[in-house]
């Protein structure tokens, strides 16, 4: 005989009910956080524009039907594209994640926070269009950076705790929750239809970490993050029209998200929400490398600096050891062929040995054309990782979130360098004073790519001026990078 299975609706599960009133009804009062923002705007801003240089992700964006504009639809920065919030939360995320150089969380489970500036700017962008063509005022990009600000909670309070990748499960997962969250609340969901909203990004199919290892590492990792952010938008509309959801969606015996994906366990908590995750998010600023390895490469830089002081080249090193935190060993850590751009950013062996080489690691060193160089390949077999559990607890120590590397090279004559150790990447919160003049740097580099001088002007007259942006009306910043 089976047991009797109550029929009972429950009360939602409180991490719906918690990520619900955060959105709805906490408020933005953190000046640091709304700085830190502005910066990551543009920044992620910029990396897409960069994005917008390779064919391979060209070829994603644009209109699920070729030629289609939508009145008042949300315009997609650096191109002609005027599309439907869906598809252009899609376009956003596609390009601002394509290259592997937005921000970056690092905890239990990492992830790219900015990944959701796709929903949210395009939703903005669509929101504000119809607003003014309704004749109401439009949307300001204070919303904008709240918004941010609170999809960067919710994406990184969750992975502070919580591995999702120890289940083989994708960590754009969190971004389609984080996504949901706050596109719902800028629609004007009630609580309960943002609850509704939640638990349906829940119920969804995850994505698996399939395409981010070997052998299966592909470019899905450089199109995920916009998938999932612009499947948020579209989870958010069907919400919007009173559809129902499913309240013990994480609890459910037997069928919900713990039982069936997370091996039975409950998420655990570190925080509530606040404003936390972007005061301390970590910007890419120097390399367009999976953040692991972005001390290692700042080693590798000042490696290649001393080769050449000695008159040494790569040829002269018989080893290189890695001494570095477990995240690193058990993410990039990789040997064998590497067969595309995905696997190679990726592997901690290639983006040290290409600047020990070259003095360089740029978003064109992935490509065909430098990987085919017999040095790489030569040089990633003489480099090991060890791992250091110092390293590995000041990895996850709140107080210090390092993301430490430390390089030790071996010659073929018997001799050695002084082991290099890095243990806070240009990006980190401990060098905003070195690293924002260089993020904005990168910004203006980005800007060049696309727009001419005055155009570029005008972008920058507005972003690097905190009051100007945010009381601007996100249709008239959005214009700002229409070619």
């Amino acid at each position: 005989m089976s047991a009797t299975i109550s029929n009972v609706r429950p009360q939602p599960d409180q991490v719906l009910v918690d990520i619900a009133d955060y959105v709805l009804n906490y408020k933005i009062d953190s000046a640091l956080a709304l700085e830190t923002a502005r910066n990551c705007l543009i920044d992620t801003l910029g990396c897409g524009l960069e994005a917008l240089e390779y064919p391979a992700c060209r070829k994603l964006l644009g209109p699920v039907v070729p030629g289609t504009v939508v009145p008042n639809g949300a315009k997609i920065p650096g191109t002609q594209f005027q599309l439907d919030p869906v598809q252009a939360a899609f376009n956003i995320g596609c390009m601002i994640r394509w290259l592997d150089f937005n921000d970056t969380w690092l905890a239990a489970e990492w992830g790219h926070p900015s990944d959701n500036l796709g929903g949210i700017l395009a939703v903005a962008d669509w929101l504000s269009r119809n607003a003014v063509a309704a004749g109401k005022a439009p949307l300001t990009m204070r919303t904008v950076l709240e918004g941010m600000i609170k999809a960067h909670e919710i994406q990184g309070c969750i992975a502070l705790e919580n591995s999702f990748n120890k289940v083989g499960l994708d960590h754009v997962v969190l971004v389609k929750i984080a996504s949901t969250a706050v596109v719902s609340q800028m629609l004007g969901l009630s609580r309960e239809e943002t609850i509704n909203a939640v638990s349906l990004a829940w119920v969804d199919g995850q994505s698996l970490r399939t395409y981010r290892h070997a052998p299966n590492t592909g470019s899905r990792k450089s199109w995920a993050a916009g998938d999932a952010t612009s499947r948020a938008v579209r989870l958010a509309l069907i919400a919007r029209t009173g559809e129902m959801g499913y309240p013990s969606v994480l609890t459910a015996p037997t069928w919900g998200f713990y039982d069936v994906l997370f091996k039975g366990q409950p998420f655990k908590f570190q925080r509530p929400y606040g404003s936390y995750v972007m005061e301390n998010v970590l910007f890419k600023i120097s390399f367009p490398a999976e953040f692991h390895s972005q001390t290692a490469v700042e080693c590798a830089m000042q490696i290649h600096d001393k080769l050449k002081a000695l008159g040494k080249t790569d040829a002269d090193i018989a080893k290189i050891t890695i001494r570095t935190h477990e995240a690193c060993i058990r993410i990039i850590d990789k040997k064998g062929p590497l067969d595309n751009p995905a696997d190679r950013d990726h592997c901690v062996q290639y983006m040290v040995a290409v600047p020990v080489i070259f003095g360089r690691l740029t978003a064109a060193d992935y490509e065909d054309g430098i990987a085919a160089d017999p040095r790489i390949d030569t040089l990633r077999d003489k480099i090991v990782c060890v791992e250091d559990p110092a390293f590995t607890a000041d990895y996850h120590n709140p107080e210090k979130r390092s993301i430490a590397n430390a390089l030790t090279v071996e010659f073929t004559d018997g001799t050695r360098l002084d082991e290099i150790v890095c243990e806070y990447p240009i990006g980190h919160k401990r060098r905003r004073k070195d690293g924002i003049p260089l993020l904005e740097d990168k910004f203006r580099i980005n800007l060049a790519r696309q727009f001419p001088a005055r155009q570029q002007q005008r972008i920058l007259d507005v972003s690097l001026d905190q009051k100007a942006l945010e009381a601007m009306p996100v249709h008239e910043y959005v214009d700002l990078y229409v070619i």
